[in-house]
């Protein structure tokens, strides 16, 4: 019995060392692909705030329209409104749809939302994920050198456990760190995005009404 605790004992501890490597590999990873995000949002930041959309001119143009039967006066003003690429196409479509009854207009209206919340969310994905779980692949890679540094500890080598040290704090913190920018990523970029699916609807809202 001692025999095959022993064994198992020693399996278990080949196998979580084994892992070392790949855990201190994707926390680097993880901590690369936050910052080249924090990056990225800080240039799509200023880029917001040169192209800032205001809702409320756009419902004030489509309101204005004579013919609201005619969709190529509401398209113009979609076209000219400094609003989202993918948004634009939603607009058109439905500007383009005002000759179908209103039952299949809602339903469209409603299905090209959704699918903009669908994208929103799985641009939000990555980031969820790094934010979620790099705290506990840094405990992963902190845990695993405390082992062979007490066992450096009992035999009296405290070099050899000051590296394991250094090497479980390095982990700890590349994962807090990958954790704490991925969350902020998310956060601005998943208020950014309600926003503006809450611009989305109240355009839809207003051309459902329109015509």
């Amino acid at each position: 019995m001692a025999i095959y605790d022993g064994m198992l004992s020693t399996t278990l501890h080949a196998i979580s060392q084994s892992l070392l490597i790949p855990v201190m590999v994707i926390l680097a990873i993880f901590l690369v692909y936050s910052l080249i995000n924090l990056g990225i949002l800080i240039a799509e930041f200023y880029k917001r705030r040169k192209t800032r959309f205001d809702v409320k001119h756009f419902i004030n143009q489509v309101l204005s329209v004579d013919d609201t039967k005619n969709p190529d006066k509401i398209i113009r003003i979609i076209e000219d409104g400094k609003i989202p690429q993918n948004h634009k196409e939603v607009l058109i479509t439905l500007a383009k749809n005002s000759n179908v009854s209103s039952e299949y207009r809602e339903s469209l209206a409603l299905k090209m939302v959704e699918d903009e919340g669908i994208k929103d969310a799985k641009k939000l994905e990555k980031t969820d994920i790094i934010a979620k779980i790099s705290p506990a692949v840094g405990l992963m890679g902190t845990l695993i050198p405390l082992g062979p540094g007490l066992a450096a500890l009992g035999a009296g080598n405290i070099q050899d456990l000051a590296q394991h040290l250094l090497m479980a704090f390095d982990a700890a913190v590349l994962g807090m760190a990958a954790a704490s920018v991925a969350f902020t990523i998310s956060k601005i970029r998943r208020r950014w995005y309600e926003e503006e699916i809450s611009n989305l609807e109240t355009m839809v809202d207003t051309l459902l009404e329109i015509s």
